[in-house]
């Protein structure tokens, strides 16, 4: 499984400064696609028509989202909470085509038609008016749960809700939302122009419906779908993150050192990344947040953080999108820091 470096400057645009949960909720208004266009579709077995998609959250995974979308011919409505966010976002999904387009991936034609289908907007509200939403927005559950409660009303009653979320119960999101029929976790991978997997993920009430529209979006971006069960991470990071935080407790130990753990899982085991190296790419708040869903909620030591992870997130030293973790990032080379 290959992954690419990401861009030199690229960042990381955590969607974090939502309020609190809101009051009631009100009834929504019918729309025709809702109450006709969608319910032909169903009747003849078809998923659902989805044409246009936002995305919430501009940052690494959000504005990696919104490139493969556009490029497959969706049109993408992109909110973040601040507008430089949102130029960073954009800003990045240019670099990365511009990069397709020099390697002979993309037409210069195509990186432009696909960048003219993403528009942007502060509003979360209107992402409401689209056909899919994908939630892509820090790896905490209550900025997650906030985002879905503020567009609950200001949705269509044929829109799907997903989050991208890498390891947070798909059934607890969807019960803070007016549809958890229409709620299903769509969790790409890191990058997600180069990565071809797309985890899809059903909550408890999720239906068939939500299920084939979902599938189908995945086939059109020209990737493949694993089908996993709302546990704790999932399928990916229920096997990478235990072993990534059993590297670091490797090196926390001292039975190796940055160097020597990554190099022997590179050459022993034909990793294209050593476990460090990937951490520090992935980001060392997100491993220690999923290792967190996975202790608390599968409630076996074995999944316990290990306190070198810890210590680093609290000393913001989180990877490369903070230019420090197990790697140091400032120099023209990258250098251990253990």
């Amino acid at each position: 499984m290959g992954v690419e470096k990401p861009l030199k400057g690229e960042i990381v645009v955590s969607f974090t400064g939502l309020g609190a949960a809101r009051g009631a909720r009100g009834p929504l208004r019918p729309g025709l696609r809702g109450a006709y266009g969608d319910a032909k579709a169903k009747d003849r077995g078809e998923p659902m028509d989805i044409r246009k998609v936002g995305v919430v959250g501009a940052g690494q995974m959000g504005n990696g989202i919104a490139h493969v979308l556009a490029h497959s011919g969706y049109d993408v409505l992109l909110t973040d909470i601040t507008q430089e966010a949102l130029d960073k976002g954009v800003g990045n999904i240019r670099k990365n085509m511009e990069r397709q387009v020099g390697r002979g991936k993309m037409e210069e034609a195509v990186m432009e038609a696909a960048l003219g289908r993403i528009t942007t907007t502060l509003a979360l509200k209107d992402i409401g008016q689209t056909d899919l939403v994908i939630e892509s927005a820090t790896e905490r559950e209550t900025v997650k749960q906030a985002i879905f409660e503020d567009l609950v009303p200001h949705l269509q009653p044929h829109t799907i809700l997903t989050s991208n979320t890498s390891s947070i119960s798909i059934t607890r999101l969807a019960s803070r939302t007016d549809r958890p029929e229409k709620f299903m976790g769509f969790h790409f991978m890191n990058p997600v122009p180069v990565m071809q997997l797309v985890e899809l993920i059903r909550g408890i009430a999720t239906d068939k419906e939500t299920y084939e529209a979902c599938h189908a979006v995945v086939e059109k971006l020209g990737k493949t779908a694993a089908s996993a069960e709302d546990f704790p991470a999932f399928i990916v990071n229920r096997i990478l993150m235990p072993m990534i935080n059993e590297a670091v407790y490797t090196l926390y130990e001292g039975v190796g050192n940055v160097t020597s753990i990554d190099t022997s899982m590179k050459l022993g085991t034909n990793h294209p990344m050593g476990p460090l190296e990937l951490a520090d790419f992935i980001g060392l708040d997100t491993c220690l947040a999923i290792m967190n869903v996975l202790h608390d909620g599968l409630a076996d030591t074995k999944y316990r953080p290990c306190p070198l992870l810890t210590k680093y997130v609290e000393a913001g030293w989180l990877g490369r999108k903070t230019g420090r973790g197990f790697y140091d990032y400032r120099g023209e080379t990258p250098v251990p820091t253990r």
